[in-house]
């Protein structure tokens, strides 16, 4: 390949030069730019940040430039301590510029003339709809440097924000050659490295609507869920929950050719989003439980929308359906109930503390965490015993405790304990989980005896059972079981029009059970449809 001669540089330079100039030509408000050094310290910054704003104030006379000392007294009411330090428009904006904009930062630089020229923004609707809920300050510091091709794009996001909203959001654009004390106290070895109020709030460069959301959570976001501004949809399959069964039934209906929508009151993922680490999900041998969550919610989301924050007020059956949130209107042919269950707890000291931390709901999940530990396990029916005897087949020795004489599990479960050689602490209820950072102990308190010993332990499984979210379904009529789950046949629940799904319906309370419940609900659906279609 033919490389550039110096005269084909030139008018590449000279093309940006006047493209530059077109664009700062119509900025219509004066942009007075401050500069802080100190001689003798970081002077090649200072010297390169002198040399480019001069360079732009060449290509309008809106750009008004200050060069001032350390020492100067705008620079202690402006508490500026570094040099050097550039100050964009600080009558009209909360902006500074800690080094000089260097190689890919002149990119941020440009953008920040702009948009202080301009005094706009520029966000799109999503953007300000986050930034609107944003209610407390938030100083923002990005770490950037003059050879990261992916900080202008990040950069551009908190410019914009701080533009947007100067009454609430500051912004320090931090070069980590000019301030690598600064870059080590607060350990950013890679840019763009994103804090907000001393909060690390991003690693690495997001899309526009991720930064805002963000900085309006302050923790680092990698999923967005747009807002929708219809207060009526029209859609096949309206599915109320978002676990694992169903998104899966979004993606697979919506495979099937079918409308469908998912509505979502809580946090996307349900119990597994609050799981520290799943390890027996096939194809990944350790991830967790948040991070699954947003792999499977963000595949979702190619194919349907998810309606996030929004409880089923009400729900009208017939042929079609209406679905009324606390938001909007659907107008719907089909209804997926996949609402999903909850542990029971025990609701003791230490529990919700340690849980994740010793104290699981699950064995299938966390057992092969305490292969060679001492647990307990908490419970006396069919799930306590069956989990008891997984443990103990995975190495974890385990101690069943219940609170009664007998066992309410079937007796051939009860027969394979003794077999099995587990112990059974009979009448005997756990008082109090023990521990700083983890389980370390448990208070145990026998109830014919009257007396409590503490004895240690690593972990403790709690499965005194589920209590099924079948609000919704009570309220629209839906049988249920005597234990209180959806009852279905062929996930076709008793009002015509709905299904269940997942965990709602019982069984055996894993992912991959819930995302195969929400498939095949979503496949039978799909050829209901098609089967009432063929009978018009």
């Amino acid at each position: 390949m033919a490389q550039p001669t110096p005269s084909h540089e030139h008018h590449d330079h000279q093309a940006a030069e006047n493209e530059l100039r077109r664009a700062f030509e119509k900025i219509p408000e004066p942009v007075p730019i401050y500069l802080f050094s100190q001689p003798g310290k970081n002077d090649v910054f200072s010297d390169t940040a002198r040399k480019t704003i001069a360079l732009f104030r060449q290509l309008s006379d809106k750009i008004i430039f200050h060069d001032h000392l350390l020492d100067h007294k705008l620079a202690k009411k402006w508490k500026i301590e570094h040099s050097p330090t550039i100050l964009i428009d600080p009558d009209h904006f909360n902006i500074r510029w800690l080094g000089a904009p260097l190689g890919e930062e002149g990119r941020i630089f440009v953008e920040a003339l702009l948009l202080t020229g301009f005094r706009k923004s520029t966000l799109d609707g999503q953007s300000l709809k986050v930034l609107d809920q944003i209610k407390e300050k938030r100083n923002i510091k990005l770490f950037v440097s003059f050879s990261c091709p992916y900080c202008p794009q990040q950069a551009t996001h908190a410019l914009k924000a701080a533009v947007e909203r100067p009454d609430l959001i500051s912004l320090e654009i931090i070069d980590t050659q000019a301030n690598a004390e600064l870059a080590r106290e607060y350990d950013a070895q890679s840019v763009p490295q994103t804090w907000a109020n001393d909060v690390l709030i991003a690693l690495g460069a997001q899309q526009e609507e991720l930064f805002m959301l963000s900085l309006q959570k302050l923790e680092q976001q990698t999923l967005f869920i747009p807002d929708e501004d219809a207060e009526e949809i029209e859609t096949d399959l309206v599915i109320v929950g978002a676990g694992p069964a169903g998104l899966s039934a979004g993606i697979y209906t919506a495979r099937s050719g079918l409308k469908s929508v998912i509505i979502e009151r809580s946090v996307i993922g349900g119990q597994v989003a609050t799981t520290p680490v799943v390890e027996n999900y096939p194809g990944l041998n350790q991830i967790g439980g948040k991070n699954l969550v947003e792999i499977m919610a963000t595949h979702a989301l190619q194919y349907v929308q998810i309606f996030l924050g929004e409880e089923v007020m009400e729900v009208t059956t017939g042929n079609p359906m209406t679905v009324v949130t606390n938001k909007r209107r659907f107008i719907t042919r089909s209804l997926l109930l996949a609402t999903g269950a909850t542990y029971r707890h025990l609701d003791i000291p230490g529990e919700s503390r340690l849980s994740g931390r010793g104290v699981s709901y699950c064995s299938t999940c966390d057992g092969p965490l305490f292969s060679g530990l001492k647990v307990i396990m908490v419970g006396g029916g069919d799930s306590a015993v069956t989990e008891a005897l997984h443990l103990q087949n995975i190495g974890v020795h385990v101690t069943l405790v219940h609170w009664t004489d007998k066992l309410d599990a079937q007796q051939v479960l009860a027969r394979q304990l003794i077999n099995n050689d587990i112990p059974v602490l009979y009448n005997t209820e756990l008082k109090e989980i023990l521990g700083e950072k983890s389980v370390e102990a448990v208070l145990l308190h026998n109830n014919l005896t009257g007396k409590s010993e503490t004895i240690p332990v690593d972990g403790v499984f709690i499965a005194i059972g589920y209590l099924p979210a079948t609000d919704l379904a009570r309220k629209i009529g839906v049988a249920v079981t005597k234990d209180g789950f959806i009852k279905q046949k062929e996930y076709r629940t008793s009002v015509e029009g709905v299904y269940a799904a997942g965990d709602v319906v019982g069984g055996y309370n894993q992912i991959v059970t819930a995302s195969g419940h929400g498939a095949e609900a979503a496949l039978k659906i799909f050829h209901d449809h098609l089967a009432a279609k063929q009978l018009k």
